[in-house]
């Protein structure tokens, strides 16, 4: 598609089939596992329409190739299978529990190497990735929703011989483009934002450098990791609403932000779009939005946090994010979640509802 067109386009408009008289307008799923022999597609493990399609849009938004997975973490897993046997990762210290649980099983077994960095402090990934394999780059943070200057560590990461790697789950393709940034690998939890309704698990990464392609599409054929072609559909149909989700969710965001801010039993407001935020600089330099996930705390009272993720009636109260409903947890509730971040934090996700609902009902809850 035209370089020139707005995101928000492509987003509707890629990885549709040909327009040809009689043509579908989308693609659909094809459910079979097996292919007629004398052409590319060879075996239902290889490839899918639905994938192509949902690969092609990605990639589109992304500014390279595609390739989707099973779930997130696979997409995660094959990435860190990149890492060759002894190598070095350098990890934020604050990023999704279940990629971190994952590098710090494998470093358990000797596999790999990990080192934990504050990923918003420059000169301290500088100092980390020297002689590392990996830089791995979440922006914002999950849950601490920390922002990384991406083209700054990124370039330290090259210096240094590391790929990096951006997992852009949270800004999603629309609000910011790693690969621009310098990321060598951008990665996604599709199952959030890009699926967008609660009811899919997939995948997907992203990268213009060929070999890493290759090397990632190898990993997903013989492990085989692949997503369901029915949630590649769903995915892809998720997806073409992105644009008008995300405005809503974060129009909603930061109405809420700047009203918790003011709340008395509120100690904290953690989100970027915040003028007073620690990244908030950084996050209009390299993002076009701020997002629709942040974070508060509650002065310390972890009973109290506990609490309010219990008694919304609107607001669910579930491990997930960014589906057109609001959720909201407290991260700490989880064993594996780092333990610096605070016990009293929840982590809300913001959807589409009216605002004046989701405040009133939070609030109350606050209040009890």
């Amino acid at each position: 598609m035209s370089p020139d067109l707005d995101p928000s386009t492509v987003v509707v408009h890629a990885g549709r089939p040909a327009r040809v008289p009689d043509a579908p307008l989308g693609e659909s799923p094809v459910f079979s596992s097996t292919y007629i022999a004398g052409g590319n597609r060879g075996y239902g493990r290889f490839d899918n329409d639905a994938w192509a399609a949902l690969e092609t849009t990605l990639g589109q938004l992304e500014g390279g190739r595609g390739l989707t997975f099973a779930s997130g973490m696979a997409a995660a897993a094959a990435v860190i299978d990149l890492v060759p046997v002894g190598g070095r990762v350098v990890a934020p210290a604050h990023a999704y529990s279940g990629v971190l649980a994952l590098l710090d099983q494998q470093a358990a077994t000797g596999r790999l190497t990990v080192e934990r960095v504050d990923i918003a402090d420059n000169d301290a990934v500088a100092a980390a990735v020297a002689g590392a394999d990996m830089l791995w780059i979440e922006s914002p943070t999950n849950p601490a929703m920390e922002v990384a200057d991406l083209p700054a560590i990124c370039a330290a990461a090259h210096a240094a011989g590391a790929t990096a790697v951006v997992d852009n789950t949270f800004a999603t393709p629309l609000l910011q483009q790693p690969l621009s940034l310098g990321a060598d690998i951008v990665m996604h939890s599709a199952t959030k934002f890009i699926a967008g309704h609660s009811d899919v698990l997939l995948g997907a990464v992203i990268t213009a450098d060929d070999s890493l392609w290759t090397a990632l599409e190898l990993r997903r054929r013989s492990l085989g990791a692949i997503p369901g072609p029915m949630e590649a559909w769903l995915a892809l149909r998720g997806l073409r609403t992105l644009a008008l989700r995300l405005d809503r969710a974060q129009s909603n965001a930061a109405f809420l932000a700047t009203r918790l801010l003011d709340h008395p039993r509120v100690s904290r407001v953690r989100y970027p779009g915040l003028p007073d935020d620690p990244g908030h600089s950084r996050a209009a330099a390299q993002m076009s939005g701020f997002g629709a996930i942040l974070s508060i705390e509650l002065g310390g009272d972890a009973e109290g946090a506990q609490r309010v993720c219990e008694s919304t009636s609107l607001w669910v109260h579930a491990t997930s994010l960014g589906g057109v409903e609001s959720m909201l947890e407290r991260r700490r509730r989880w064993a594996i979640e780092v333990p610096t971040i605070p016990d009293d934090l929840i982590r809300l996700s913001v959807g589409i509802e009216h605002p004046d609902d989701l405040w009133n009902d939070l609030s109350e809850a606050l209040k009890a």
